[in-house]
């Protein structure tokens, strides 16, 4: 039961109306009578008059006889009237209580109008000394949550069975259903099938199986408004048997007539499994042919004749075409023909959900391949297929043949579906899925993970890691600010910078995953020896295999190496080599820098160029600025000069002695034109000119000319060099760091080798230590026996086979692929399943975690998540959780599957959310002195105010290392040393750009920032949640007593499905009596697992006059107590049984325990009344708040 927060006033005793006042001088809450106005206080006796706010609605009341107030202990009531940020002071003339400012000194009364002035010296004097102020009653809040909280049933799954449908066996393996789903039933089955006797008889698919079947087949029977046949979402889990559920629909469609069928999925390898399926449900008969081993040419030539089938391809054959220019995507359409109404099965259909991207991104082709064949294809019956088919609504953006967008709907389009979406919350995703299911489109069960276990590990960085990563921190932010420097000395034909830098900080997320990635070896390889000295097997998942950096290597220095590849050294070589900014090198042309410049050829071509120059104008044509240093007289002739060598004909003059004797002696100058005398020359020229020749001023100029040049490209040349060095410089400092190996090749060299470990990746080759333990040796993986198309599956055998124990998969090369302990393979040992590296989304979290747990196994697997101590770490947990979360509510439809799948641990990392982005902002604006910090940073004190600083200064510089912070200006005076600077607007809001920049800082003062960060997003979420503004979505409500009120309301009705929404509303009644609690007590104690500590309990604070009463027995965890109040039952938090001792102490007198529990329940039976209303689709037995 909750408390309600303004309960309504206490009635006089006279029956007539009162106020509650918060006393000014105990503070005790007392209850006036109406019609009084002034009264004493009991406890303090002092006297006093209400605020003039409360006084008129006195006045309005008839005065009885004044009854004395009645002190907090007595009614739990709020008090009213008083603002408990300001003092209290009684008005000397009128005895009024007003609520002063703190500070104010001088006021007017408002009741009585006299001036008045506060002593503040005084005012101690005025009321006796008050009891010390309370501290936080954490009982208090505790009860008060969890009454808020409505007493959330915690069993999230049931055991499903087909509700509608007794055809075939049990599913070999326990098979669960989220609550949500599982109170909607689906429609009634009508769909009869033609293979039913076969299915009987051959035991080939389980209930749940034929019961997909039954569902998918009624309802591509119907048509969308659109006029498209509607389609089907098989939502199971991963390893719940979809391959062969899609195999079962292939068959009963080909009992029908319907001989053609698409089969996408993801990899090609996975066609040997589709064969597989189908052989297991009995087609035999149906061959599956391979698109991309087919031509581009019709599929139903005689030269092809594939006229009847499956037609297996993935989504990336789907987008391809031939040099011709003919794509797979007309060539499917041709084969199926005009009219197809056969099967397009849309496997593993996460593949296309970035039909719909975030603002600012492209649709992808694979999404938008995916939609066209589906419009092209109106009749087809398709099927989408994938446990992570929805892990977000935005993804769903390619099922357009589920109707739930578009004519007939609601929406418009899928971007107002989505839109609603958004705004609904979680909630509104967890009825989309409920919803689905209830209109017969949707299955979603997934395999029980009883008996799984899952645990977070944490990986702390090694002392000599430790200081890798610190140094390797440092370096980055040393680079950066290299990076800076160099890029000022560009001119402006150069790039623009902003490729630069969106480079560095690609590589610098890239560098330090890699440096997370190698952390956590030691402890992946010591958990993998150990699950094997204990006769199990190991899986190890990881994403990136560092092919890339490793084929690049090998082509730079050889096949045979002295050790395996260093993944984060290759990335920085490649990235500085690529990417540092040299200015442009200077070309040497002829007689520079000391070289011969005599020949008579290069002085003419020199001249004539810089003759027929346009100023402005480089020697190879091109614009350029020209340096101060070279003046314009060096480059260019005066026009004057040259003025005179238009009129050549007419006038041959010597520019000397103005004369026109001996014309045709005269030199004329090749560069300036002008004419001269040989004997006016000083010195006279005596012998006989042959070809071209300069005057004296001629040459003087291009002797200074050819001076100022070489001096300016000297210096381009200077600047080149000394750049080109500080290059050279920084890759010798990047070979000499200490960094980590290539993760994948340094696990496998430790855990022995490629003999033992079973490789199923997408690289092509990999790096193997010799056999005398000297050195490395790059060579492929596939041999001559096996193909590389085939190696996966080959790895995958040895080690069903029991040939090797311990397998490593990345994305690339599992897909689909099984590896749980089946009992049909040899190697049944148990599973340890290590995630090295947590996949970067949801979906591929899912998909790796089902490699392990799928059908028909022996044990469940063991599952082991690693992550370092790092803050930044969690970056790549965030987005995770963040779809995990958003995966449990609309994929499974209920978002709290999630904690109990894949442990209670995972879903605390999801930082990216709404609350974190606003975190963000106010961790910003206290790091940048625009506010305050709402909490303490760690490692400070607030007694000590300079730790505080000195946290804010460390903060500050730390943020400008990773570029989070521009702009920066150090300031001089007062405040000199200090950083000033900006965080620009899409970096405010920006978690996961926050979260991956700090990764690039020292391991002290990243942990410390990411730590603020969580301090400041914890107290968000409390503050909503006390406030009642946290999105819990659909909760399913506890109580001992519900009763309808009134008549349910249908509120819609689906014309296809015929399933109906229907209105209930519910009274909730979650208290717990005296009785039920004694004999759950008194059975737990005849069943022998009663503890010393088992009993009841009052809590040792009061709160508002009462104590809280519970009762506490040990529960299954050793050390943990189960928590039973008398106003809302059992709660959903254990509680430890030191916090149990602190906060309650046991009674040992039953009496008064029974007295304390029916005085709690009593009351707060009277105090509210709960009012849920639930929304039903299709049945009669489901109920949701």
């Amino acid at each position: 039961m909750s408390q309600p927060s303004v309960p309504p006033p206490t009635q006089a005793a006279s029956g007539g109306g009162g106020v509650q006042v918060r006393c000014a001088g105990c503070k005790l809450i007392l209850t006036v009578a109406g019609g009084v106005t002034e009264f004493v206080c009991p406890t303090c006796q002092l006297p006093q008059m209400l605020p003039p706010e409360l006084m008129r609605v006195q006045l309005k009341v008839a005065t009885p006889p004044p009854p004395p107030p009645l002190a907090s202990s007595q009614l739990n009531v709020p008090a009213h009237g008083i603002d408990p940020t300001k003092i209290q002071v009684p008005c000397a003339h009128c005895k009024a209580i007003l609520n002063v400012p703190h500070g104010l000194a001088r006021f007017a009364c408002p009741q009585c109008g006299v001036d008045l002035a506060v002593d503040l010296s005084k005012l101690k004097q005025l009321f006796p000394p008050r009891p010390p102020p309370e501290e936080e009653n954490e009982v208090a809040i505790e009860v008060e949550r969890e009454e808020d909280e409505g007493g959330m049933v915690g069993e999230t799954f049931t055991d499903y069975r087909p509700p509608k449908l007794s055809i075939g066996p049990l599913h070999p393996d326990p098979i669960v259903e989220t609550s949500s789903l599982s109170a909607v039933q689906p429609p009634e089955p009508t769909y009869d099938l033609k293979i039913k006797d076969d299915l009987e008889s051959s035991n080939a698919l389980s209930c749940l199986q034929i019961e997909t079947l039954v569902y998918a087949c009624q309802r591509h029977l119907h048509h969308l408004p659109n006029g498209a046949r509607a389609g089907f979402f098989v939502g199971d889990g991963a390893g719940v048997g979809k391959g062969r559920t899609i195999a079962g629909l292939i068959w009963e469609n080909w009992h029908h007539g319907r001989r053609k069928a698409l089969w996408i999925s993801v990899g090609s390898d996975l066609k040997f499994d589709a064969r597989r399926d189908l052989d297991d449900v009995g087609a035999t008969c149906i061959e599956v042919h391979a698109l991309n081993k087919l031509p581009y040419s019709k599929l139903d030539s005689k030269s092809v004749g594939v006229r009847e089938g499956v037609v297996f391809l993935t989504y990336s054959s789907l987008i391809a075409s031939s040099e011709k220019g003919r794509s797979r995507m007309q060539q499917l359409v041709q084969w199926c023909g005009s009219g197809f109404d056969s099967l397009v099965i849309f496997d593993e259909c996460h593949k296309a959900k970035n039909l719909v991207p975030e603002a600012g991104s492209q649709p992808t082709r694979t999404g938008e391949a995916v939609l066209d064949i589906q419009a092209r294809l109106s009749e087809a019956r398709v099927v989408y297929c994938s446990a992570t088919g929805a892990s977000e609504p935005r993804n769903m953006g390619y099922m357009v043949r589920l109707g739930l967008w578009g004519a007939g709907t609601c929406f418009l389009d899928f971007r107002d579906f989505l839109g609603a979406l958004e705004k609904g919350g979680v909630g509104a995703l967890e009825l989309v899925a409920m919803d689905m299911k209830a209109r017969g489109m949707y299955v979603c069960r997934t395999l029980s993970y009883k008996g799984a276990e899952f645990e977070v590990v944490e990986a702390p960085l090694e002392a000599e890691m430790m200081e890798m990563y610190k140094k390797a921190a440092e370096f980055w932010a040393e680079l950066r600010v290299e990076l800076l420097s160099a890029s000022a000395f560009l001119s402006n034909e150069r790039p623009n910078s902003s490729q630069l830098w969106r480079l560095y900080w690609a590589s610098h997320q890239r560098f330090f995953r890699h440096m997370c990635m190698s952390a956590k070896v030691p402890a992946t390889v010591r958990l993998a020896k150990q699950a094997l000295m204990k006769d199990k097997c190991v899986v190890i998942g990881l994403q990136s295999t560092g092919e890339a950096r490793t084929e690049e290597a090998v082509t730079k220095y050889g096949l045979e190496l002295d050790d395996f590849i260093s993944g984060p050294r290759e990335l920085l070589l490649k990235f500085v080599e690529e990417n540092y900014p040299l200015p442009e090198k200077p070309e040497p042309l002829p007689g520079m820098f000391g070289s011969d410049f005599k020949g008579e050829e290069s002085v003419k071509e020199l001249q004539r160029k810089r003759h027929s120059a346009t100023p402005g104008v480089s020697l190879k044509g091109r614009l350029v600025k020209l340096p101060s240093f070279l003046s314009l007289s060096f480059c260019f002739i005066n026009a004057a000069d040259s003025a005179h060598t238009e009129s050549d004909d007419e006038f041959q003059i010597c520019e000397i002695c103005n004369t026109e004797e001996e014309s045709k002696k005269l030199l004329r100058c090749s560069c300036c034109g002008q004419l001269f005398h040989p004997a006016c020359l000083v010195p006279p020229v005596i012998d006989l000119v042959t070809g071209d020749w300069s005057c004296h001023s001629c040459k003087e100029k291009t002797d200074e000319y050819l001076q100022a040049r070489d001096a300016y490209l000297a210096e381009l040349l200077k600047r080149y060099e000394a750049a080109l060095e500080r290059k050279t410089k920084i890759l010798e400092i990047i070979r000499s760091l200490d960094l980590p190996n290539n993760p994948l090749d340094d696990i496998i060299d430790q855990l022995g080798g490629p003999d033992k470990v079973a490789e199923m990746t997408g690289r092509r080759g990999m790096l193997v230590r010799a056999s005398s333990g000297k050195g490395v040796t790059y060579q492929a993986r596939n041999t001559k026996d096996v193909t590389m198309e085939m190696v996966n599956m080959h790895e995958k055998q040895l080690f069903m086979d029991g040939k090797k124990f311990v397998a490593i998969i990345s994305e690339a090369g599992s897909a689909g692929v099984s590896l749980q302990a089946d009992r049909r393979a040899v190697n049944q040992k148990r599973r340890v399943h290590l995630t090295l590296e947590l996949p970067w989304s949801a979906d591929r979290a899912i998909q790796q975690f089902g490699r392990t747990h799928r059908s028909n196994q022996a044990s469940a697997p063991e599952y082991r998540l690693l992550f370092t101590n790092l803050g930044g770490e969690r970056r790549f947990a965030s987005i995770v959780a963040k779809r995990l979360e958003s995966l449990g509510a609309l994929t499974q439809g209920d978002r709290r599957q999630v904690g109990l799948v894949f442990g209670p641990t995972l879903s605390a990392y999801n930082y990216d959310s709404a609350y974190g982005k606003r975190a963000l902002v106010v961790m910003y604006k206290g790091i940048m002195e625009q506010d305050s910090l709402p909490v303490v940073p760690p490692g400070c004190s607030s007694e000590k105010p300079d730790t505080v600083q000195d946290f804010i200064v460390k903060a500050k510089a730390a943020l400008v290392s990773v570029g989070i912070v521009r702009d920066t200006v150090i300031a001089n005076g007062k405040d000199s040393g200090k950083l000033s600077g900006r965080i620009v607007d899409s970096d405010m809001h920006d978690v996961g750009r926050f979260l991956n920049r700090i990764l690039g800082l020292p391991p002290d003062i990243q942990n410390r920032l990411f730590e603020l960060f969580i301090s400041i997003l914890d107290l968000l979420i409390q503050n909503a949640r006390i406030e009642g503004n946290l999105d819990s979505g659909i909760v399913d409500m506890k109580a001992n007593v519900i009763e309808l009120q009134g008549t349910p309301k249908t509120v819609h009705m689906d014309q296809m499905s015929g399933a109906s929404t229907v209105l209930f509303t519910f009274t909730l009644d979650r208290g717990i009596t005296w009785e039920s609690a004694s004999t759950m007590l008194d059975e737990k104690r005849k069943d022998g697992l009663s503890s010393a500590h088992d009993g009841f309990y009052e809590s040792k604070r009061e709160w508002l006059g009462r104590r809280h009463f519970t009762l506490a027995f040990e529960s299954s965890a050793s050390g943990m107590f189960k928590i039973v109040r008398p106003a809302v039952g059992e709660s959903l938090r254990e509680m430890a049984l030191a916090e149990l001792k602190n906060k309650y102490r046991k009674m040992s007198s039953l009496e008064k325990a029974r007295s304390g529990w029916e005085d709690e329940y009593e009351v707060s039976s009277k105090q509210v009344e709960i009012v849920d209303e639930a929304i039903l689709y299709g049945c009669s037995d489901f109920c949701l708040e």
